[in-house]
């Protein structure tokens, strides 16, 4: 176990200054150990690359592996163009979201409010800035969409494994995931998670360039035909498979907590976005080419893939960074247990681990009665991100900055590209309209309707998903 004062640290990344850009928290770090020691180069991550790797990372996991099968509801040139709209739009909303953090964290300084042992969360930046009310909405809205991410992850790991060891079924396979995943409770916060987002990046990038690779290798299938779209349900469905796909930032201001300069997160979710182009675009388009129409059949693009020594090492690499964002998930929901059974602020890595516990037992449970994550990620989006990282932080936004003194005395002004509150004020505007009438109105429809479809052909608690049929027995 680690000793208590290492645990503290750990957990809680010390105080900061965001008006004069100082960071107490990091100098007491140096006080304790050395700032080059190898603790601290795989355990504290606080610095702008941790947290653009943290971004990056989380933001691109098992959806790399649905997008083939979107482009096949949306069609080539929409896919690619929705994947620039919604990276560009949450890019936007994760900037906003960073500004109010800015805001809150600024006046509660002034009001000589610590937070050495708080992690601050995006339902108390809403209760600070605008009240009990849009705490309780904000509460709902990240916890739920956050369950649900995690149990996406689950029922991926299970999906994956399946395609190099079909001995067991994928309900099997979820137990067994979901007790290695809550393991997740032993890491304190994203100050931790340096060395897992580092690699976690690395594994996504190997597998979005193996599906791009082993896409053009294999070559078109034959007779391999390009519909897409031809229903308004489908295309709707991949529509907002995509904007859940650039929905990462419900974690933004975990993140910014964790960082000892958080006033410079302001762009790093956009550089991180920009990376994740040169993922998702040209794996989705490659196996989308290669395969066509076939992918509506195939939520994993793993599945159209011929077993190879290169496909099982992206399986097992995905396999590794979903329990990474399983854990990135989970996170912010221990931080929530934590504070409702007061055990936020103990010391003990064991206890707080016991403590969080609970938080993985329901989110197994529903791994194993929803089995198929490709369109439970459209109803997510649909219902829970179009609302928790775009419609949300835009109104929150706005309505924080609506009087004259508030923007007159605002912790961060305009953004350069920018310059002008009523400019921000229309962009915010734009992004609750369309998100709400797009993504939550038709991607709602398209969402629910595919998902019922699939329950009535499947059925709940799913033994094996989308497994091939046994061989015939013959009996003599």
């Amino acid at each position: 176990m680690v000793p208590q004062k290492q645990a503290e640290e750990a957990i809680v990344p010390g105080d900061i200054s965001v008006n004069d850009g100082t960071q107490g928290g990091e100098e007491e770090r140096v006080d304790h150990e050395p700032r080059h020691s190898f603790k601290s180069l795989l355990w504290h991550g606080g610095s702008v690359y941790d947290a653009w790797f943290s971004c990056a990372s989380n933001q691109v996991a098992q959806v790399l592996l649905t997008l083939p099968y979107s482009f096949s509801q949306l069609g080539m040139l929409s896919g690619v163009l929705l994947q620039i709209f919604y990276g560009l739009l949450g890019s936007w909303t994760s900037y906003l979201i960073s500004v109010l953090y800015v805001e809150y964290r600024t006046r509660k300084e002034k009001e000589n409010v610590s937070f050495k042992n708080h992690i601050i969360q995006w339902f108390e930046v809403l209760d600070g800035l605008l009240g009990p009310q849009w705490k309780a909405v904000g509460l709902a809205f990240n916890c739920t969409m956050l369950l649900c991410a995690a149990v996406i992850q689950l029922i991926a790991c299970a999906s994956n494994i399946y395609y190099i060891n079909d001995r067991l079924d994928k309900r099997t396979w979820t137990y067994i995931f979901g007790a290695c995943c809550a393991t997740t409770v032993f890491i304190p916060s994203f100050h931790n998670y340096r060395i897992w987002s580092f690699f976690g990046l690395g594994m996504t990038t190997y597998t979005a360039w193996y599906l791009t690779i082993a896409a053009f290798i294999h070559g078109q299938v034959d007779g391999v035909k390009h519909s897409g779209p031809t229903k308004l349900v489908l295309y709707f469905t991949g529509a907002t498979n995509i904007l859940y796909t650039f929905g990462g930032h419900a974690v933004t201001v975990e993140i910014m907590h964790a960082m000892w300069k958080p006033q410079k997160f302001k762009y790093i979710y956009l550089f991180a976005t920009i990376y994740v182009f040169t993922l998702t675009i040209p794996s989705a388009a490659a196996v989308y080419w290669a395969f066509g129409d076939q992918l509506l059949d195939h939520g994993n693009a793993f599945s159209v893939l011929p077993r190879t020594r290169f496909r099982d090492a992206a399986v097992i690499l995905m396999l590794i960074h979903q329990f990474i964002t399983f854990g990135f998930a989970c996170t912010p929901l221990y931080f929530v247990w934590e504070k409702v059974v007061g055990m936020h602020d103990t010391k003990s890595i064991c206890l707080r681990a016991l403590v969080r516990l609970p938080v993985v037992i329901p989110i197994w449970f529903l791994a194993i009665i929803f089995p198929f994550f490709g369109p439970i990620n459209s109803a997510v989006g649909a219902f829970l991100v179009s609302f928790t990282v775009y419609i949300i932080p835009a109104l929150a936004h706005m309505l924080t900055y609506r009087k004259a003194s508030d923007r007159q005395n605002a912790a961060e002004k305009p953004p350069f590209f920018l310059p002008s509150w009523t400019a921000m004020h229309v962009v915010n505007t734009f992004a609750v309209g369309w998100v709400f009438v797009v993504g939550f109105g038709f991607g709602g429809w398209a969402s629910m309707s595919n998902i019922i479809k699939q329950v009535d052909s499947f059925g709940l608690f799913a033994k094996c998903y989308q497994c091939k049929p046994p061989p015939p027995t013959h009996q003599h």
